[in-house]
Order: structure tokens, then C-alpha cells, then sequence
């Protein structure tokens, strides 16, 4: 992702601010995606940078080992929260380098107010929550704008999002990832 300009990278597994509360990749070095993917952010940023010049998008997560992706599972397991992890049987986008958690951040460097936090497993998460979640006063406009922004720069990278979370995109047909691109344990 170093080719990547006018990103931040703040690599939330790498420290303890994630919903395990603990670093998980130690030395590893995860700052990386697969070549398709930093093409497709690059055209995220350009997008935003032309759009809305004084927003920046902050990389949270790229490139997740296989064995930190079990971590994860292992970390829920027993509980109705690990439908917000890949089961690693299946595997996740995010181990073929193809998938990319991310956030906007304002000329300060602060986060935009998206309505709830990164890896926030809950309902207010929800891309496909989001109007009844406004309409229960649970997200606000402002919040839902917010998101928008963020989705429209990263749809025009060619990336998608997920319906439980507002800061994961997949680039590529997630069949075709785990079909025939390498997973890196």
C-alpha cells in the first residue's frame, strides 16, 4: 500500500485497539494488498480527493493472515458475534489481500463520526440497518452522509461493501478470490 498516495494507515491489529482488545499480528507486516486492490484504492482516493478535497481515507485493515482470521474466530466463538467474522473454513477476502477495512478522516486527521466505531459489532454497523436505525433516532443524516461518501469513493475504486459493516469493502468477486488467489496463512 506504500504505492498508495494520500492514504493514512492506522493498522488496528496491530495494537490493542480492537474488539479482542490485543495485538494479533506482532511483527507481521499487513500493510499490503493484493495489486488489484491498491489500484482500485488509488482510484477510491482519487475520487475523494476530487470530490471532497479535504477528506482522507484511513486504512484500518488490509491484508489479515489465515491464522489471525482463526484468532478471530476462536476469539467469538460460542457467541451470536461471530457472524461479524469470516469462518475460516470459508475463508476471508481480507486473507487474499482483496479486502480492505476503512474509514474518512477530516484535514486534522481526525475520524469522521460514521455513527458507530470501527469493528463495532452491533446493529448501528449495519449498511443494511441504516434507515431504520435513522428512523429510531439510533444514526443521524449527518452519520448516513458520512457513510455515503465513504461508499461512493470506495464503489468507484470498484470495491463493494457488506451489509454488517459499514467499514468492509471486497475488491473483486469474493468466489473468485477464494477460488483462485493466494491465501496467505
Amino acid at each position: 500500500m506504500d504505492t498508495v498516495s494520500g492514504i493514512v494507515i492506522d493498522l488496528r491489529y496491530v495494537g490493542a485497539d480492537n474488539f479482542v482488545g490485543r495485538e494479533l499480528y506482532g511483527e507481521l507486516d499487513c500493510s499490503w494488498l493484493h495489486r488489484e486492490a491498491v489500484d482500485a484504492l488509488q482510484a477510491a482516493v482519487n475520487w475523494l480527493h476530487e470530490h471532497h478535497p479535504g477528506l482522507r481515507i484511513l486504512v484500518l485493515d488490509a491484508l489479515r493472515p489465515h491464522r489471525v482470521q482463526e484468532m478471530l474466530w476462536q476469539h467469538l466463538d460460542g457467541t451470536p458475534l461471530r457472524m461479524y467474522v469470516a469462518d475460516p473454513a470459508r475463508g476471508s477476502i481480507h486473507s487474499f489481500g482483496m479486502a480492505v477495512d476503512v474509514t474518512l478522516i477530516d484535514a486534522d486527521g481526525k475520524e469522521l463520526d460514521m455513527g458507530s466505531g470501527f469493528d463495532a459489532l452491533e446493529e448501528k454497523s449495519h449498511p443494511a440497518l441504516e434507515q431504520r436505525m435513522l428512523s429510531e433516532g439510533q444514526l443521524t443524516q449527518h452519520q448516513l452522509d458520512q457513510r455515503g461518501i465513504l461508499r461512493a469513493a470506495m464503489a468507484h475504486g470498484g470495491f463493494r461493501g457488506i451489509n454488517s459493516e459499514w467499514w468492509h469493502f471486497n475488491c473483486g468477486d469474493p468466489v473468485v478470490v477464494r477460488e483462485t488467489y493466494l491465501r496467505i496463512d
